[in-house]
């Protein structure tokens, strides 16, 4: 059966119930909001959780999601090279909240102090590094501006490999662990 690598949110919204939706956000991205009844499996986790998710696809079609879409993208072509295939929820949860649905909180209970979305907490950490290896370089020595350029390395090889060693060191950290969803 041919799956659609991506669905928008008026069609997979009908579609909820039958579908095993999959959060590839960290865990704390994940408690300050997903949709109903979703499975939090981080991104950086995917490969190791394909024993579990392999089971979850032969029962019905999984549904990706992240904060925009991106992450989800990544996802589903990971889960394809693995033979199990997937859709994407173009524009993720953004999308998913712009369109007047309403994200579960974990415990039920009210929304939480939210997490930074990730793509965010890199454009963060990646502009205060540069900034410091120019201050650094003017103020001190000419050779902590060496910083700067290889965090602007680091941000080429990303965008050219589609992978974020940023973000899985940012993805480590104790606020994107905290409230862990459920795993399948």
């Amino acid at each position: 059966m041919s799956v659609p690598t991506s669905l928008d949110v008026t069609q997979a919204r009908p579609r909820l119930r039958e579908l095993t939706v999959v959060d590839v956000r960290t865990p704390g991205e994940f408690a300050s909001g997903h949709l109903p009844n979703a499975l939090n499996v981080p991104l950086d986790r995917l490969v190791r959780s394909l024993p579990e998710l392999r089971p979850a696809a032969d029962r019905g079609p999984l549904l990706i999601v992240c904060a925009s879409g991106a992450r989800s993208d990544s996802a589903v072509r990971t889960l394809s090279s693995h033979g199990i295939p997937a859709s994407s929820l173009a524009g993720g949860t953004e999308a998913w909240a712009a369109g007047g649905h309403a994200l579960e909180y974990p415990g039920g209970g009210a929304r939480p102090r939210a997490v930074w979305a990730m793509e965010r907490q890199v454009r963060l950490a990646a502009g205060s590094l540069v900034l410091l290896g120019l201050l650094l370089g003017l103020l001190l020595h000419p050779a902590f501006s060496l910083l700067s350029a290889a965090i602007g390395g680091g941000l080429v090889f990303s965008a050219l490999t589609g992978t974020c060693g940023m973000a899985v060191v940012l993805g480590r950290l104790a606020f994107n662990r905290r409230g862990a969803g459920v795993r399948p």
